[in-house]
């Protein structure tokens, strides 16, 4: 699957032509050349929702299709994803007397955590757009929920007067059932008859092929642990290995044809969507950022300008301490979930991977942005990827 692209990249549904020398904004001066560069479907938006995992972590899964053959694969549910999830989170919430988080976050864990109970179907089945819009919106879809189990957690916690009822959780679907639409039982799709777990079948992925790999010093190296991020609700594991194990391993797989899902913080002045970049300048004093960025980053974020999104600059030399640092006083955060679909190298040697994001299509490379190995390395929290496509050098020292 891995291609190597000279003046055509085939991004989303079409091909976009550009010059010998691709680049990230017009007028920059960075010049990329294609190491691998692999095959997705279209760009979409999340809108106005946190829900990036499910739209990452999917767009991932499609390109595993793909991968295996599938020449064009349906869009999937990003919402029915959702739907379920939120179904657990609630049920996840209560039993521990509100001390586990319910939100619209989640991780790259929860796909197969829904996958494997309930199925999956496809985009065209269940779009979750029950509130008569064409753009994801879940301001009010979350406010409801959470002001639902709230009111039933304090009774919980001692305002009732008898045992929980089973209702509660009749009321909570009633909720997603009237935002996001009934949840499909049976549905029909090109034709043939499905139930979410016989399509999930015919999709021919299996769950347990893929792993988590993470790199933080507070765990015992190359070992399975617990990643320790708020939505990581239904406690998925993480291989932890070193730092330089973690871009290895990705470099690797891109190489050999397998996309990564990635999640990382992306609340730094040096991740620009709108200049189709992420980098770490040594001197982060020449980005001027104005306004702010929202709670899920679905506008692109905060304006951001500097010479150093146009003409390559010098970026940091990054240690693992420097990632621990981050990480535990909190200028490292779990922001966002993207997907790598590409490995490129820039005319000064630093390699770069090619994201696809799910902002919508409103930038230069058209919902991609290049995101610097530098970057990768200080700010990544997770990638995922098929099991296959970790190294032997590394897959020996953590699946024994």
């Amino acid at each position: 699957m891995k291609k190597i692209i000279l003046s055509l990249v085939a991004i989303s549904a079409g091909l976009i032509g550009y010059a010998q020398d691709i680049t990230n904004v017009d007028g920059s001066s960075y010049k990329f050349t294609a190491v691998s560069h692999l095959d997705a479907t279209p760009v979409l938006s999340q809108g106005s929702t946190g829900t990036c995992w499910s739209f990452s972590a999917l767009s991932f899964f499609e390109s595993e299709m793909i991968r295996k053959g599938v020449e064009n694969p349906p869009i999937l549910s990003q919402m029915y994803i959702a739907r379920k999830a939120y179904e657990a989170k609630a049920e996840n919430y209560i039993r521990m007397g509100g001390k586990s988080n319910f939100s619209q976050g989640g991780a790259f864990h929860d796909i197969p955590y829904v996958f494997k109970r309930y199925g999956i179907v496809p985009n065209e089945a269940y779009g979750g757009l029950n509130y008569g819009t064409d753009r994801h919106n879940h301001r009010e879809v979350f406010s409801v929920l959470n002001g639902y189990m709230g009111g039933v957690l304090d009774f919980v916690n001692g305002k009732g007067t008898a045992p929980l009822s089973k209702n509660w959780k009749a009321g909570l679907n009633g909720i997603l059932d009237a935002y996001l639409g009934e949840d499909p039982t049976k549905f029909t799709f090109e034709g043939k008859e499905y139930t979410p777990k016989s399509f999930a079948e015919s999709t021919k992925l299996n769950m347990d092929d893929y792993v988590s790999l993470t790199s933080f010093t507070h765990f015992p190296m190359h070992q399975e642990v617990q990643l320790m991020i708020q939505d990581n609700w239904a406690w998925g594991k993480s291989y932890n290995v070193s730092m330089d194990e973690l871009l290895e391993a990705t470099v690797k797989a891109v190489e050999n044809g397998f996309t990564v899902a990635w999640a990382a913080d992306v609340s730094e002045k040096g991740f620009n969507f709108g200049k189709g970049l992420a980098i770490v300048p040594e001197d982060e004093s020449t980005i001027k950022v104005r306004g702010r960025d929202n709670s899920n980053f679905s506008d692109a974020g905060a304006d951001k300008e500097s010479n150093a999104f146009m003409t390559p600059v010098k970026e940091i030399t990054v240690t693992p301490e420097m990632r621990q640092e981050g990480y535990d006083n909190k200028t490292t955060t779990d922001d966002h979930g993207m997907h790598i679909t590409g490995l490129y190298t820039e005319a000064n040697g630093t390699r770069y991977f090619l994201v696809k994001n799910s902002w919508g299509t409103g930038n230069y490379p058209e919902g991609y942005l290049y995101v610097s190995e530098n970057y990768f390395k200080l700010k990544t929290i997770n990638v995922y990827m098929h099991k296959d496509g970790v190294p032997k050098n590394i897959s020996k020292k953590i699946m024994k």
